[in-house]
């Protein structure tokens, strides 16, 4: 189950990287092509959200939600207590049981 959520996350991890590079900033906008620093406010307030914007807040919720389930997963895994928990204990002969 933990690499299924790790293999969202890491894809969710790329996907987001991918969208935030493909989006432009404030001052991309046609505002900028004049000079000025509002080009936020040119063609209105604030306009509707883009698809790519949109995906990456998916994308965020998704690596949120899996990040949460890695934390679960990992939390409620049963503890290994390695190869030397297995071994059992041998116990040293006694001093009178060694032969001379």
């Amino acid at each position: 189950m933990d690499i299924i959520i790790l293999v969202f996350h890491a894809l969710a991890a790329i996907g987001i990287v991918a969208l935030v590079l493909l989006q432009h900033g404030k001052g991309a906008d046609m505002g900028a092509a004049f000079g000025s620093g509002s080009a936020g406010s040119l063609f209105g307030s604030s306009g509707s959200a883009s698809f790519l914007s949109r995906a990456t807040a998916v994308l965020a919720a998704v690596f949120f939600a899996t990040s949460l389930g890695l934390t679960y997963v990992s939390s409620h895994k049963a503890q290994s207590k390695g190869l030397m928990a297995t071994v059992k204990p041998v116990q040293a002969p006694k001093s009178g049981d060694i032969p001379k």
